[in-house]
């Protein structure tokens, strides 16, 4: 054999070994599967809570494959902050919207140039899709741009929107390569969007019927909404896409990171036919139960397809249960949505963010354990990050630590200087909730409601969740200076513009815990 054949030999061989450990190196990133529920109260899975009264057999079976990490929250208590907080690792309030929700037709809450955690696992070689759920705004079309109203909520619902036109600012702008869903259950335009575009044209008008569901949008009578457009079917039709995607996806060489954004319990509360009645409760308790077999579908799409060892199925919820889609009845029942803990979707108090999170990785994460330590949604950015062993982005997840060490440790209570220690909680109303270890402090509103209390001083309350988890004792008498050094400290976390170790950034307006906002959209920063 000639030198020159000898080399290209080598050569070959080198790169066959090269080739060889690069796909190595790719499959040994895995899937990621985030199952979202919405208004999924902490006590609403039957395995954590056995005296409740929903079974939930497919959430059972997931929290005995899996990790349950028992302090886990939202960082907000209602769904569209949620949402980008889990999406970009940074709290909302940092933002211009200072309470409340996306209204219908706002523009998008995730600027541009943000870093958002699918693009960052699209850099690392992860397909990324979305099904479900939006609620984070978009560029609509019309006479005029889509703006941030002040105050008044869904003011741009008799705008004409343009429908057929792309809509920009949506999924598919911010980090996704497809999506499919709905902007959100109960808010037009009431049709399917597919990447940037309408499917069907609402060209129809939507009409109330009490007895479609409860809590069905009255105030929205007379919106657009596709033909023969069928609430109850929402649910169904993004169940069996997030099958198909998983089941796609699974064919495909590179791993794939898959948002199954999903659109119940939230109302309208319009269980499927076969699972009316159900429960035995109430429209609500049947709703969960389908919502429980949503999920369930999506977790056996992963077994069936052969992927389950090399996935991360995390099952989570935006916030705690909602309080007006049939709470009494389940009280009366003897299920407790939010378990022992105070208070419900919307809330500064625990049973508002306080919610399931479940996670199961074979081999890496044990199975049917429980884990204390303290976990925020916006730590998934962080986590995913140290999956694939990649540093996060300057300026990105400001708001973000990863979990990964103590969910893959044998020991579920270990501790590096690494993990989170404390936390922000936001309600439905701007007010702040400041987590440090045991103690939380509360800056509630001033007045009887929002409107009163707007401008106006906030109250401050303190409770010590480890001797009183239902926070029925106000201490901030009894501990006036842990009161001012917890609000030392929260002060410095805001004007930081990040609570991440060695992060500094900047918030994107005047953010004030110690007074009222006055407008839910404050005034861009100077």
């Amino acid at each position: 054999m000639t030198r020159k054949r000898l080399l290209t030999g080598l050569l070959t061989t080198l790169s066959v070994v090269l080739t060889g450990l690069a796909s190595v190196a790719d499959e040994s990133k895995p899937n990621i599967v985030v199952i979202l529920a919405d208004d999924f109260g902490v006590g609403d899975i039957q395995a954590h809570y056995p005296e409740n009264k929903i079974a939930t057999p497919y959430l059972d079976q997931l929290v005995r494959q899996g990790m349950s990490f028992t302090d886990a929250h939202s960082p907000s208590a209602v769904c569209s902050p949620t949402r980008y907080g889990l999406l970009t690792g940074r709290y909302c309030w940092r933002t211009r919207m200072q309470e409340w929700v996306i209204a219908s037709y706002e523009p998008p809450l995730i600027a541009a140039d943000c870093p958002t955690l699918p693009g960052f696992l699209k850099d690392h070689g992860y397909h990324t899709s979305i099904i479900g759920k939006w609620h984070l705004g978009w560029d609509w079309e019309g006479p005029q741009k889509p703006t941030m109203a002040p105050l008044a909520r869904n003011s741009q619902k008799k705008i004409k929107w343009d429908f057929e036109k792309r809509i920009g600012g949506g999924p598919v702008d911010r980090g996704f390569d497809d999506y499919f869903g709905v902007v959100l259950p109960n808010m037009p335009p009431f049709c399917w969007i597919e990447n940037d575009r309408v499917t069907v044209q609402p060209t129809d008008q939507y009409k109330y019927d009490s007895a479609q569901g409860t809590v069905m949008p009255r105030g929205f009578e007379g919106e657009p909404m596709a033909p023969g457009w069928e609430f109850d079917q929402i649910l169904p039709e993004i169940t069996r896409r997030a099958v198909s995607q998983i089941h796609d996806r699974a064919k495909q060489k590179e791993p794939f990171f898959l948002f199954f954004s999903m659109t119940s319990p939230h109302e309208p509360i319009v269980p499927s036919e076969n699972f009316k009645g159900k429960s035995g409760i109430a429209p609500i308790a049947d709703f969960v139960m389908e919502t429980d077999w949503s999920a369930g579908q999506v977790i056996q799409a992963i077994d069936d397809a052969g992927i389950a060892d090399n996935t991360i199925v995390i099952f989570t919820a935006d916030n705690g249960h909602s309080h007006y889609t049939g709470w009494p009845e389940l009280i009366a029942a003897g299920h407790m949505p939010s378990g022992p803990f105070r208070g419900h979707k919307g809330d500064v108090w625990e049973g508002g963010h306080r919610v399931p999170f479940v996670v199961r990785w074979p081999d890496h994460v044990a199975a049917n354990v429980s884990n204390s330590h303290m976990v925020c949604l916006t730590d998934m950015f962080a986590t995913f990050a140290d999956v694939v062993d990649a540093a996060l982005p300057d300026g990105a997840a400001v708001d973000s630590y990863s979990f990964l060490s103590t969910a893959t440790s044998t020991n579920a209570a270990n501790e590096t200087s690494e993990l989170r220690k404390g936390m922000v909680n936001h309600s439905n109303f701007g007010e702040f909730a400041y987590r440090k270890g045991s103690w939380k402090l509360v800056y509630k509103l001033g007045e009887k409601n929002l409107n009163l209390s707007r401008g106006k001083p906030t109250i401050a309350e303190l409770y010590d969740l480890n001797n009183d988890i239902a926070e029925a004792e106000n201490l901030s008498d009894q501990h006036p200076e842990t009161v001012r050094r917890m609000t030392r400290e929260l002060r410095k976390l805001i004007s930081n513009g990040a609570s991440r170790y060695g992060q500094i950034g900047a918030n994107d307006c005047d953010v004030q815990f110690e007074t009222t906002q006055k407008l839910r959209w404050a005034p861009s920063a100077q």
